[in-house]
């Protein structure tokens, strides 16, 4: 751990200026406390960085939860082994199966009920507090739930070191709950002009606690929280159902983990009330089971959190990006791409080149800065990846 001010601690070996300015002038905000805490995946976002910790006194800034609100993973450890996947053999077609019942990339939503579960979780959504304000901002919010998105969001099928088969995805609140957090953010840097709010950035802009504005972003975070919550399980429960067809017996979850690691909580630290919002940060309290995937074709990690007192009890949620997308397909190439995935059933396409593991910081870099923050309980290494364009 590196104290780069009297507000910012870093866990980062690995953090450019840019990354760092950035944090630090997060940091700077009167109503943190008791400061900010910079996991080793950090990496330039939206007005705050990816891959930060922010406790906040009084008031919440929405860039600093982000504009995917709930992102997050989950895994589910089966009863089958590496040789039952050999002896079944043929993963393009359970890749398939997956690619067929789950809409995959950005815009692409469902046309029609899965399942009676996934009515049932409709309707929990529905009648949860903030509803009326997902139908006003994206009234087909229905037909998006159980739907992947792009970019780094994933499906995958994994071994742990025993040869164990795991199923791990990674997504969010998709369009709805960007279009939510979008709104919230552009409340608070109206209220920011209104009030002649000096700040170090215009996406730093908050909402104060007490007033109407702020708990009408509580009301909607929460609802897109669950959101992102019941998205993950609806489609674990469709790759479950697919990989029943594939092997022709049930599923046996042996092992399920769903955490959030885009999001704002009520936690107390050092003596007093906050609230705490990690972006790109997972819940790492002492016990608490966590996810840390890296990129696509490299380790995943199911880790249990140390409690980390000046960490914030947090963790780091992935690899973190070392290029940017338009940079990435600037230096990497297809061959490249294609070394990287060998052994691994992929969509062979030029669409994943900026998910490149390279266009990535080095996982186990980021896992050996965050030893003191989680203990690793499982290493996973991919057997099928399943991405949108």
């Amino acid at each position: 751990m590196e104290r780069l001010s009297k507000k910012l601690l870093s866990w980062a070996s690995i953090c450019d200026d840019a990354t760092r300015e950035q944090a630090l002038r997060t940091s700077t905000m009167p109503f943190i406390y008791p400061h900010v805490a910079l996991m080793s995946d950090c990496h330039l976002g939206k007005g705050a960085t990816v891959g930060s910790v922010i406790p906040t006194l009084g008031a919440i800034i929405p860039a600093a939860v982000g504009v995917d609100i709930g992102c997050g993973m989950i895994a589910v450890r089966t009863q089958f082994t590496a040789d039952d996947a050999k002896r079944r053999g043929d993963l393009r077609t359970l890749r398939e199966a997956i690619e067929r019942s789950i809409p995959l990339s950005a815009g692409r939503y469902n046309t029609s009920m899965y399942s009676a579960q996934t009515a049932g979780r409709i309707e929990a959504l529905e009648q949860r507090d903030g509803a009326d304000s997902a139908d006003k901002i994206a009234p087909n919010w229905r037909l998006q739930l159980g739907s992947l998105g792009s970019g780094n969001h994933f499906i995958e099928v994994s071994l742990d070191e025993r040869d164990r088969v795991w199923l791990f995805l990674h997504s969010g609140s998709r369009g709805v709950g960007n279009r939510l957090a979008q709104r919230h953010i552009k409340i608070a840097q109206a209220l920011a002009r209104k009030s002649s709010i000096q700040l170090p950035d215009r996406d730093l802009a908050y909402l104060v606690e007490g007033t109407e504005e702020f708990w009408a972003y509580i009301r909607d975070l929460r609802w897109a929280q669950h959101f992102a919550l019941l998205n993950r399980e609806e489609m674990m429960h469709r790759v479950i159902d697919c990989v029943q067809g594939w092997t022709g017996q049930s599923v046996e979850a042996s092992e399920t983990v769903n955490t959030h690691h885009n999001y704002t909580s009520r936690e107390t630290h050092f003596g007093k009330k906050v609230w705490l919002s990690r972006k790109g940060a997972i819940d790492a309290s002492a016990g608490v089971p966590g996810l840390i995937p890296g990129s696509m074709g490299t380790r995943s990690y199911v880790v249990t959190g140390k409690g980390n007192r000046l960490a914030l009890n947090s963790s780091p949620h992935g690899a973190g990006r070392l290029y940017s997308r338009s940079a990435a397909r600037k230096t990497f190439s297809r061959r490249q791409l294609d070394s990287a995935m060998q052994g691994i059933e992929w969509r062979r396409t030029d669409a994943f080149l900026d998910e490149i593991p390279g266009a990535y910081k080095d996982v186990d870099v980021v896992m050996r800065d965050a030893a003191d923050l989680v203990e690793i309980r499982y290493t996973l290494r991919q057997i099928v990846n399943v991405k949108g364009d």
